[in-house]
């Protein structure tokens, strides 16, 4: 059966040589006459995976050695919990940009743990930009700032890093994760769920700054105060083992590809090579301002909604699955993460041309 183009914005597509290794190694890792699912997390031969996969992601990202990070469970949604429940505790205040579906999700669950205090930049009941550079400012009380760099669903996504001067910036990089090179040090806390760009879903990935982690409110879950998840190197329970060690062979490729700044190079052709083909077109459209557009996920409607049904059924017959818009933006949507190499891109931009030949 011949593999298709998966547009889908999480669980996502995962690079095709991850996938072979792993076919090749679901018997026997490595002469252990196990699979990986089957080992114990405490045991020699998960250890090994584990600490190299963190070393890699480490230097993928060139993270500070005075980070921790923590692989979890829950996903980034149960993290809209565990960050308040872990920082907040200072003043009981918190600042959150509020740019799209996923930050609205981060308030109302930070808002059951303190006071936040929101920068919104919806308008017209829509999320189509983010606030300029300069055009937010930040409660001298908080005792952090949160943002979503991309905005999964909307496909809103922030150019610059948020000054917060002192401020420890949280920011939920589920989708933009590990698609270009990163400052850490601009960060006190990134959290990430895999399923879009590091591995399949079950597994998340907390990369905090070790001055923050302490002092929870009280009534922390055991499971969610970070300071006992980073004393027992993310092994107070049994982890997502088989997650982890997918995701420790998406570290391996993205370094065979050239890091992180090869990456960026193919994830900025790819989203330019679509979004020219959705501006030159009168048939197609893009409602994000141009500079607030998603590396990783592009929204587009068709002059016509009453094709929509037949754009999806004739793209899945030309192996071009899941772009679907989400039904609070309608449309479609082509999630590009890192694993969607150039060649699907263009499939779908050459499908989009013909399709627009026979119903324009």
């Amino acid at each position: 059966m011949a593999r298709v183009y998966n547009f889908s914005a999480g669980p996502a597509a995962l690079p095709e040589e991850v996938l072979t290794q792993a076919q090749a190694e679901m018997l026997d890792w490595r002469g252990s006459g196990m699979s990986v699912m089957e080992m114990s997390h405490r045991g020699k031969e998960f250890m090994s995976i584990a600490e190299e996969a963190e070393a890699d992601l480490r230097e993928l990202m060139d993270i500070p050695s005075s980070y921790k990070v923590l692989f979890l469970q829950g996903g980034a949604s149960s993290q809209f919990a565990a960050i308040p429940m872990n920082l907040i505790g200072r003043t009981g205040k918190a600042d959150y940009f509020r740019t799209g579906s996923w930050s609205k999700k981060a308030i109302a669950e930070a808002r059951r743990f303190g006071d936040i205090a929101v920068i919104d930049a919806e308008q017209d009941g829509k999320f189509t930009r983010v606030p300029a550079a300069d055009g937010f400012s930040i409660s001298s009380d908080a005792t952090y700032v949160h943002y979503t760099p991309n905005e999964t669903i909307e496909g809103v996504e922030f150019s610059y890093i948020p000054d917060t001067g002192d401020m420890p910036l949280v920011a939920d990089m589920s989708s933009t994760i590990l698609s270009r090179p990163l400052d850490v040090s601009r960060y006190g806390l990134i959290y990430a769920g895999a399923q879009k760009n590091i591995g399949p879903a079950g597994l998340t990935i907390v990369i905090v700054r070790e001055d923050l982690i302490g002092s929870p409110i009280d009534g922390t879950p055991t499971m969610f105060n970070y300071l006992t998840q980073a004393d027992a190197g993310s092994m107070y329970n049994t982890p997502p083992t088989y997650g982890w060690y997918l995701a420790g062979l998406v570290f391996k490729w993205l370094k065979s590809k050239g890091g992180l700044a090869g990456m960026a190079q193919i994830n900025e052709r790819k989203a330019a090579r679509l979004y020219e083909a959705i501006d030159t077109s009168a048939f197609y459209a893009n409602p994000v301002a141009r500079d607030c557009r998603s590396w990783m996920n592009v929204p587009f409607t068709l002059a016509d909604s009453a094709l929509d049904a037949e754009f999806l059924k004739q793209a899945g017959e030309a192996g071009l699955k899941t772009l679907k818009g989400h039904r609070s933006v309608g449309g479609m949507r082509a999630s590009i993460y890192n694993a969607m190499p150039e060649a699907g891109v263009e499939a779908l931009v050459e499908f989009m041309a013909e399709f627009e030949r026979n119903n324009a």
